[in-house]
């Protein structure tokens, strides 16, 4: 037996022996966890005590009797009400079963006291497996209720490495919504670089024939000329940003999420992680402590080039952001599980891997990444020089105002997700498996794209307005995408679950802000690289005095 909770809760789970069930006879396997994964994740494996041999058809038996008291009965009317539904393993495969019913007029409940197992073998594995909940007792005091189960044998077609089909849904994620998204969004995509291509092009060709008339000019007639543009800021654009320190761990911690997603995208679509409890969340961890050289690399090599000093302050800020983030909402979770008596509260014992694995694998390889990154590639090499007293931004309109950018460059972003974000909410908080994979890789293709493209455009405007403070916006512009993810979120919650609850609801809204703010945290990242390569090329190809 594995869990039991509330049906519109999936994340409210608690053991199964909460509740008052009687355990059969056989004792032969014991309480565990097997992964990492399962342990976070509230896996809670308990021997059921049913004796069931392979291939050994058993007629119906009564396995063991529940003397229904007052308590024992309140606790199973309270789960019948919140319409609870357990879930249990047979030979890994997942069968869920639910606790039983009221009546119409919610005055008499009753619990399904004879669970009816069919399993399907195909040679020497099992393929298949489906529960019937029958036999309605109605739960009266001070009387014994027998539970009873039966198990019959069939010969099935189902390979074993298909077995996990039957869970998916491909009625749901292969809908011909979910293509028009992808279209939709590929669509954008030509759009947008169409847009940078031809329009940003063109223009900055005329900027460059501008320039270099004003080149040919002698000085009396170059200050009489209107002088305007990005090659104006030419000696502050390569400016450090303000807090280059935070700046360059939030630009590492990107670059790794990014490089996570990617890998365990590619991982999950080799692999079917849905298979086995946990390997997904088993997986990420592994290879985000894995990658943690890449966040060393690119924020020690980005603070080294801004000319910081204090470099092991930001290796420690850079390697922990994301684990601090994600530790600390789930502590502030784990107390309300633990409130709850519920199976999702953390174990000491995975707090103290979870720690170590920061410790002793996330932070050395940090400092790897971090000194390689320094020697390889943290020499400034700016194509301007950086001018020794700030150049005064002019005043300009409204709408080019950084503040104003920042809140608008994450909508084109969020609008080539949005239709994916229900299809991933859907399989999280919900009971569909998400297995399409290829789709998921599409879509952080378009984002990324979709990212650079959107803040190239903003900064070439702000550029334009004599504004060289482009670093924290590329970044912000790029990152907002995560406001509205979370804005979406609330919709999500209110309009398409029927969630209740102190617990569902912290765990919700807890953890969709540390999705969200990594998303944000990666798209800020991915915004910032690709306007920095477009920042460098053009002012590489204009000719500074």
């Amino acid at each position: 037996m594995n869990t039991v909770g509330p049906y519109h809760n999936r994340q409210e789970t608690y053991k199964y022996f909460s509740l008052p069930f009687c355990v059969g006879s056989k004792k032969s396997i014991s309480h565990y966890h097997e992964t990492l994964g399962e342990a976070l994740q509230g896996v809670e494996l308990e021997f059921s005590g049913l004796d069931i041999k392979f291939k050994d058809d058993v007629m119906p038996a009564t396995y063991c009797e529940i003397d229904l008291d007052k308590e024992k009965r309140d606790a199973f009317v309270y789960a019948i009400k919140n319409h609870y539904w357990y879930q249990m393993y047979i030979d890994d495969l997942p069968i869920w079963g639910i606790v039983g019913e009221a009546d119409e007029n919610g005055e008499d409940y009753y619990l399904w006291t004879y669970k009816k197992l069919e399993i399907g073998f195909n040679g020497n594995r099992i393929v298949d497996v489906n529960l019937t909940s029958e036999g309605k007792v109605k739960l009266v005091p001070n009387t014994k209720i027998q539970m009873s189960y039966s198990v019959k044998w069939k010969k099935s077609d189902v390979k074993f490495e298909d077995r996990f089909d039957k869970y998916l849904d491909p009625s749901f994620f292969q809908h011909r919504i979910h293509w028009f998204s992808i279209f939709n969004s590929f669509m954008m995509v030509i759009f947008l670089v169409g847009l940078v291509s031809m329009i940003l092009m063109r223009t900055l060709r005329k900027d460059y024939a501008r320039y270099s008339k004003e080149e040919e000019m002698d000085d009396m007639d170059r200050d009489l000329g209107d002088e305007y543009g990005w090659k104006q800021v030419h000696g502050d654009v390569f400016r450090p940003s303000s807090h280059p320190l935070i700046f360059s761990s939030l630009i590492g911690s990107g670059c790794q999420i990014f490089a996570v997603s990617l890998i365990v995208i590619i991982v999950a679509m080799i692999e079917d992680l849905y298979t086995e409890r946990g390997s997904m969340l088993s997986t990420a961890i592994f290879v985000y402590a894995a990658t943690s050289p890449v966040n060393g690399y690119f924020g020690g090599s980005l603070y080294a080039r801004q000319g910081g000093r204090r470099w092991i302050k930001q290796m420690f800020i850079g390697a922990f952001l994301i684990p601090a983030m994600v530790c600390g909402t789930a502590f502030f979770i784990n107390f309300i599980a633990i409130y709850y008596h519920a199976s999702r509260a953390i174990p000491f014992g995975t707090m103290v891997a979870v720690c170590c694995i920061c410790f002793f694998v996330i932070l050395p390889l940090n400092l790897v990444g971090t000194i390689l990154g320094r020697n390889l590639s943290g020499q400034p090499n700016f194509p301007c020089r950086v001018n020794a007293v700030p150049r005064p931004i002019p005043e300009k309109k409204w709408f080019m105002e950084p503040a104003v950018i920042v809140c608008l460059g994450g909508i084109l972003p969020f609008g080539s997700i949005f239709i994916e974000m229900y299809f991933i909410f859907t399989s999280f908080w919900a009971y569909k498996i998400y297995y399409v994979y290829g789709f998921m890789m599409l879509v952080l293709v378009i984002l990324c794209i979709v990212t650079v493209c959107v803040t190239i455009v903003c900064t070439y405007f702000l550029l334009n307005a004599e504004d060289y403070r482009w670093q924290w916006t590329s970044f912000l512009s790029a990152a907002s995408t995560a406001i509205y993810v979370y804005m979406y979120s609330f919709y999500y919650y209110f309009f398409k679950t029927k969630m209740y609850g102190l617990f569902q609801t912290s765990f919700y809204f807890g953890y969709m802000a540390v999705f969200s703010t990594a998303l944000g945290i990666m798209c800020g990242a991915i915004g910032y690289m690709g306007t920095s390569a477009f920042v460098r090329k053009i002012y590489t190809n204009v000719k500074i005095d």
